[in-house]
């Protein structure tokens, strides 16, 4: 059946798009992972049958975007992934509308709002995902969040049907909309913007670009903040309130730099990161009475 599975997906999206027992760990941030099965990455005319495909034969499917905000287990992934990236990130502006597939990177939009003029976006200008995922977990920050500025997404359902949708139906809020939930994927979204001058867009992108190198330990590889932000509290004060700064298991590392981020010093496994993320929660939970909850995903087998 294997060989069935890899020769019907090399039809549908072409051979040079269809690897077998891809390391997750080429794919995202944190730079662990066992193999993937089967690693697809299709165009818009080749992913619905991709997705067509693995649900006639019940084959787990699992879509990503530029594994920014993914720990994929040790053991890999059974089944397809499927990447929407390079081969899905066009982008248009037309007006103060921008539109852009899925795969398409956070800081190529930013950057191409600035060079039109358009303000808004800088805040997703240094967030190392693409603008898909971003809608899915309505990412933000410096005081942005997707929600500010998307107004309809097109989403491939999981009866294979596309759709358009107003924002307002994603129900987008802190760190969440309904996207997982419906098991929806999203294939392009618009954003509106403001217009600006285009020097003071360029020069808060780089004051915010200098801020993010300051305090984030970006010479390190990670999924960016590990936890999602407690109300009326700030994760990576939490963290170094209980003792935890630069506390270590294996090659995982809570930051010296910033206590909300949990790296990779180079030779982690997922485990090591899914264990001090553990640790992290629980000394948390006991030392400060916070529940701390993980903003990363975890995917695959340990």
């Amino acid at each position: 059946m294997s060989a069935c599975i890899y020769e019907e997906l090399c039809r549908i999206a072409g051979e040079e798009y269809v690897l077998r027992d891809e390391p997750m760990s080429r794919h995202t941030t944190f730079r662990v992972g066992g193999p993937a099965a089967y690693y697809v990455t299709p165009d818009r005319e080749s992913l619905p049958g991709v997705t067509a495909f693995c649900r006639e034969h019940e084959i787990p499917c699992l879509v990503i975007g530029n594994g920014s905000n993914l720990l994929c287990g040790d053991g890999g992934v059974e089944g397809v992934v499927v990447e929407i990236g390079k081969r899905m990130s066009e982008v248009r502006v037309d007006g103060a509308c921008v539109t852009a597939e899925a795969g398409a990177l956070l800081s190529a939009i930013a950057a191409k709002a600035a060079a039109e003029g358009l303000a808004g976006f800088e805040f997703a200008a240094g967030i190392p995902g693409s603008i898909g995922g971003a809608a899915v977990m309505n990412a933000g920050a410096y005081g942005g969040e997707m929600c500010d500025v998307l107004t309809e997404a097109t989403v491939l359902t999981e009866n294979g049907e596309i759709c358009t949708l107003p924002a307002e139906e994603l129900q987008l809020s802190y760190r969440h909309s309904v996207i997982p939930e419906k098991h929806y994927i999203v294939l392009r979204l618009s954003l509106t913007l403001r217009r600006g001058s285009r020097e003071d867009i360029l020069a808060r992108m780089a004051a915010l670009r200098e801020k993010r190198v300051s305090k984030q330990p970006l010479e390190y590889p990670s999924a960016g903040s590990t936890f999602k932000r407690p109300e009326g509290h700030f994760a990576g004060k939490l963290i170094e309130d209980a003792g935890l700064k630069g506390y270590s298991r294996g090659g995982a590392q809570v930051s010296e730099k910033h206590c909300g981020f949990v790296i990779n010093r180079g030779n982690a496994t997922a485990e090591d990161i899914r264990s001090l993320m553990l640790h992290v929660q629980r000394t948390v939970r006991e030392k400060c009475g916070v529940e701390l909850e993980p903003e990363v995903k975890f995917i695959g087998k340990s």
